[in-house]
Protein backbone atom coordinates (compact mmCIF):
# COMPACT_ATOMS: atom_id res chain seq x y z
CA UNK A 1 0.00 0.00 0.00
CA UNK A 2 1.17 3.22 -1.03
CA UNK A 3 0.44 5.47 1.82
CA UNK A 4 1.82 8.93 -0.31
CA UNK A 5 -0.28 7.75 -3.58
CA UNK A 6 -2.04 10.95 -5.02
CA UNK A 7 -5.30 9.66 -6.36
CA UNK A 8 -7.83 11.24 -9.20
CA UNK A 9 -10.83 12.51 -7.58
CA UNK A 10 -13.03 10.92 -10.09
CA UNK A 11 -11.50 6.86 -9.96
CA UNK A 12 -12.24 7.21 -6.18
CA UNK A 13 -15.90 8.06 -6.56
CA UNK A 14 -17.22 6.51 -9.92
CA UNK A 15 -19.31 3.54 -9.64
CA UNK A 16 -19.97 4.79 -5.60
CA UNK A 17 -23.34 5.68 -6.03
CA UNK A 18 -23.89 7.56 -2.72
CA UNK A 19 -21.05 9.46 -1.32
CA UNK A 20 -22.89 12.23 0.82
CA UNK A 21 -21.25 14.75 0.99
CA UNK A 22 -17.78 16.08 0.16
CA UNK A 23 -15.20 18.46 1.00
CA UNK A 24 -11.99 19.17 -0.87
CA UNK A 25 -9.43 21.34 -0.06
CA UNK A 26 -6.16 21.41 -1.84
CA UNK A 27 -2.67 23.38 -4.14
CA UNK A 28 -2.72 23.63 -7.33
CA UNK A 29 0.17 22.04 -9.03
CA UNK A 30 1.60 25.15 -9.74
CA UNK A 31 1.39 26.11 -5.97
CA UNK A 32 -0.09 29.70 -7.50
CA UNK A 33 -3.94 28.65 -6.29
CA UNK A 34 -5.59 27.43 -3.13
CA UNK A 35 -8.56 24.90 -4.13
CA UNK A 36 -11.80 24.42 -2.39
CA UNK A 37 -14.84 22.28 -3.42
CA UNK A 38 -18.15 21.18 -2.03
CA UNK A 39 -20.88 19.18 -3.45
CA UNK A 40 -24.03 17.85 -1.58
CA UNK A 41 -25.98 14.29 -2.97
CA UNK A 42 -29.70 13.08 -1.93
CA UNK A 43 -31.81 9.94 -1.73
CA UNK A 44 -35.12 11.61 -0.49
CA UNK A 45 -37.48 14.12 -2.33
CA UNK A 46 -36.68 16.63 0.70
CA UNK A 47 -32.40 16.14 -0.10
CA UNK A 48 -33.00 16.48 -3.73
CA UNK A 49 -35.19 19.41 -3.84
CA UNK A 50 -32.09 21.92 -2.81
CA UNK A 51 -29.58 24.19 -5.02
CA UNK A 52 -26.36 26.17 -4.16
CA UNK A 53 -26.89 29.97 -4.38
CA UNK A 54 -23.88 32.35 -4.29
CA UNK A 55 -24.32 36.05 -1.93
CA UNK A 56 -21.62 38.08 -1.65
CA UNK A 57 -18.97 35.35 -1.80
CA UNK A 58 -20.76 33.44 0.62
CA UNK A 59 -22.52 29.92 -0.37
CA UNK A 60 -25.76 28.85 0.98
CA UNK A 61 -28.00 25.46 0.12
CA UNK A 62 -31.64 26.96 -0.91
CA UNK A 63 -35.05 25.08 -1.32
CA UNK A 64 -35.63 24.82 -5.21
CA UNK A 65 -39.16 24.42 -4.73
CA UNK A 66 -40.24 26.12 -0.95
CA UNK A 67 -43.25 24.33 -1.37
CA UNK A 68 -42.38 20.77 -1.27
CA UNK A 69 -39.83 21.20 1.43
CA UNK A 70 -40.57 18.46 4.34
CA UNK A 71 -38.04 19.28 6.89
CA UNK A 72 -35.54 22.76 6.68
CA UNK A 73 -33.02 22.21 9.98
CA UNK A 74 -30.82 19.56 7.96
CA UNK A 75 -30.52 20.40 4.46
CA UNK A 76 -30.75 24.45 4.69
CA UNK A 77 -27.43 26.81 5.73
CA UNK A 78 -24.66 28.24 4.99
CA UNK A 79 -22.24 26.05 3.41
CA UNK A 80 -19.32 28.85 2.95
CA UNK A 81 -18.04 31.53 4.87
CA UNK A 82 -15.11 33.69 5.26
CA UNK A 83 -13.59 35.39 8.40
CA UNK A 84 -10.53 38.30 8.16
CA UNK A 85 -7.83 35.63 6.77
CA UNK A 86 -10.19 32.13 6.81
CA UNK A 87 -12.58 30.40 4.51
CA UNK A 88 -14.94 28.30 6.10
CA UNK A 89 -16.85 25.21 4.38
CA UNK A 90 -19.15 22.89 5.90
CA UNK A 91 -21.95 19.95 5.51
CA UNK A 92 -24.26 21.88 7.90
CA UNK A 93 -25.09 25.00 10.34
CA UNK A 94 -21.94 24.24 12.43
CA UNK A 95 -20.43 26.79 9.76
CA UNK A 96 -21.77 29.41 11.58
CA UNK A 97 -20.86 27.69 14.94
CA UNK A 98 -17.02 27.88 13.33
CA UNK A 99 -17.84 31.98 12.04
CA UNK A 100 -19.16 33.02 15.45
CA UNK A 101 -16.12 30.75 17.28
CA UNK A 102 -13.24 32.67 15.23
CA UNK A 103 -15.06 35.92 15.98
CA UNK A 104 -14.90 35.08 19.65
CA UNK A 105 -10.96 34.12 19.23
CA UNK A 106 -11.69 30.43 19.24
CA UNK A 107 -9.64 27.73 17.53
CA UNK A 108 -11.09 26.00 14.30
CA UNK A 109 -11.26 23.00 17.31
CA UNK A 110 -12.71 24.68 19.80
CA UNK A 111 -15.30 26.05 18.10
CA UNK A 112 -16.50 22.69 17.08
CA UNK A 113 -16.28 21.07 20.27
CA UNK A 114 -19.77 22.45 21.12
CA UNK A 115 -21.46 20.70 18.00
CA UNK A 116 -21.99 17.04 17.52
CA UNK A 117 -23.15 14.23 14.53
CA UNK A 118 -26.31 15.16 13.06
CA UNK A 119 -30.11 13.96 14.93
CA UNK A 120 -31.18 11.71 11.72
CA UNK A 121 -31.09 8.39 13.42
CA UNK A 122 -30.46 5.55 11.98
CA UNK A 123 -27.63 7.77 9.81
CA UNK A 124 -26.63 9.91 12.25
CA UNK A 125 -24.30 11.15 9.85
CA UNK A 126 -21.12 13.14 10.40
CA UNK A 127 -20.61 16.49 10.47
CA UNK A 128 -17.48 17.80 8.17
CA UNK A 129 -15.87 20.72 8.08
CA UNK A 130 -12.67 22.73 6.55
CA UNK A 131 -11.18 25.54 7.51
CA UNK A 132 -8.31 27.85 5.28
CA UNK A 133 -5.94 30.58 6.81
CA UNK A 134 -3.98 32.46 4.54
CA UNK A 135 -0.85 34.06 5.33
CA UNK A 136 2.01 35.84 3.55
CA UNK A 137 1.28 34.59 -0.06
CA UNK A 138 0.01 30.91 1.30
CA UNK A 139 -2.14 28.42 3.05
CA UNK A 140 -2.91 25.86 5.73
CA UNK A 141 -5.85 24.09 5.72
CA UNK A 142 -7.95 21.91 9.13
CA UNK A 143 -10.35 19.26 8.01
CA UNK A 144 -12.69 17.54 10.93
CA UNK A 145 -15.17 15.16 11.31
CA UNK A 146 -17.69 14.73 14.05
CA UNK A 147 -19.19 10.73 13.93
CA UNK A 148 -21.10 8.68 16.46
CA UNK A 149 -19.39 6.61 18.64
CA UNK A 150 -21.70 3.46 17.98
CA UNK A 151 -25.44 2.71 16.24
CA UNK A 152 -27.21 4.27 18.93
CA UNK A 153 -25.48 7.93 18.77
CA UNK A 154 -24.20 6.97 22.82
CA UNK A 155 -21.20 9.76 22.13
CA UNK A 156 -19.68 12.05 19.62
CA UNK A 157 -16.13 10.68 18.40
CA UNK A 158 -13.81 13.56 16.95
CA UNK A 159 -11.29 13.51 14.28
CA UNK A 160 -9.22 16.41 13.48
CA UNK A 161 -6.78 17.05 10.67
CA UNK A 162 -4.08 19.45 10.10
CA UNK A 163 -2.20 20.30 6.58
CA UNK A 164 0.62 22.37 4.90
CA UNK A 165 -0.48 23.12 1.93
CA UNK A 166 2.06 21.10 -1.00
CA UNK A 167 1.51 21.61 -4.55
CA UNK A 168 -0.74 19.44 -6.39
CA UNK A 169 -2.10 17.68 -3.04
CA UNK A 170 -5.46 18.15 -1.47
CA UNK A 171 -7.75 16.29 1.04
CA UNK A 172 -11.34 14.57 0.38
CA UNK A 173 -13.77 13.94 3.18
CA UNK A 174 -17.23 12.71 2.52
CA UNK A 175 -20.12 11.48 4.57
CA UNK A 176 -20.42 8.23 3.86
CA UNK A 177 -18.46 5.26 2.60
CA UNK A 178 -21.43 4.40 0.10
CA UNK A 179 -25.09 3.76 -0.13
CA UNK A 180 -26.60 1.69 2.41
CA UNK A 181 -29.35 1.34 4.95
CA UNK A 182 -28.77 2.55 7.72
CA UNK A 183 -25.57 4.45 5.64
CA UNK A 184 -21.91 3.60 6.66
CA UNK A 185 -20.01 6.65 7.62
CA UNK A 186 -16.63 7.60 6.29
CA UNK A 187 -13.75 5.57 7.61
CA UNK A 188 -10.04 7.05 8.20
CA UNK A 189 -8.24 9.78 7.03
CA UNK A 190 -9.04 12.24 4.76
CA UNK A 191 -8.18 11.06 1.29
CA UNK A 192 -5.58 12.19 -0.99
CA UNK A 193 -6.25 13.87 -4.23
CA UNK A 194 -4.57 15.48 -7.44
CA UNK A 195 -5.51 19.51 -7.80
CA UNK A 196 -4.84 20.55 -11.17
CA UNK A 197 -4.14 23.96 -12.58
CA UNK A 198 -7.39 24.56 -13.95
CA UNK A 199 -10.62 24.96 -12.77
CA UNK A 200 -12.53 23.61 -14.88
CA UNK A 201 -10.66 20.74 -15.46
CA UNK A 202 -11.30 20.19 -11.62
CA UNK A 203 -15.45 21.15 -11.38
CA UNK A 204 -15.98 18.73 -14.73
CA UNK A 205 -14.01 15.64 -13.33
CA UNK A 206 -15.46 15.72 -10.00
CA UNK A 207 -19.13 16.59 -11.14
CA UNK A 208 -19.05 13.84 -13.84
CA UNK A 209 -17.95 11.64 -11.25
CA UNK A 210 -20.61 12.56 -9.19
CA UNK A 211 -24.24 9.79 -9.72
CA UNK A 212 -25.98 11.21 -11.94
CA UNK A 213 -29.38 10.02 -9.76
CA UNK A 214 -27.98 11.28 -6.75
CA UNK A 215 -26.29 14.02 -7.28
CA UNK A 216 -27.64 17.81 -6.67
CA UNK A 217 -25.37 21.04 -6.41
CA UNK A 218 -21.40 21.39 -6.72
CA UNK A 219 -19.37 24.46 -5.52
CA UNK A 220 -15.86 25.24 -6.46
CA UNK A 221 -13.44 27.88 -5.90
CA UNK A 222 -9.81 28.72 -6.83
CA UNK A 223 -7.90 31.32 -5.01
CA UNK A 224 -4.99 33.29 -6.74
CA UNK A 225 -2.27 33.38 -3.86
CA UNK A 226 -0.24 36.49 -4.91
CA UNK A 227 -3.24 38.66 -6.34
CA UNK A 228 -5.99 37.22 -4.48
CA UNK A 229 -8.03 36.78 -7.41
CA UNK A 230 -11.11 34.34 -7.25
CA UNK A 231 -12.48 32.06 -9.78
CA UNK A 232 -15.47 30.16 -8.86
CA UNK A 233 -17.64 27.30 -10.54
CA UNK A 234 -21.75 26.18 -9.38
CA UNK A 235 -23.47 23.53 -10.76
CA UNK A 236 -26.54 23.13 -9.71
CA UNK A 237 -28.76 19.79 -11.02
CA UNK A 238 -31.53 21.56 -10.23
CA UNK A 239 -32.26 24.39 -12.88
Amino acid sequence: MDIYKINKIDELIKDNSYVGRGIVIGKSADAKKACLAYFIMGRSVNSRNRIFTEKNGEVFTEPFDASKVEDPSLIIYAALRSYQNNIIVTNGDQTDTVYQGLKEGKSFDCALASREFEPDFPNLTPRISGLLTFIDGDFDYKMSILKSADEKGTACNRYGFHYTSIAGLGHFIHTYVCDGNPIPTFQGEPERVYIPNDIDEFTNTLWEALDKDNKISLYVRYIDLQTNEVENRLINKNK
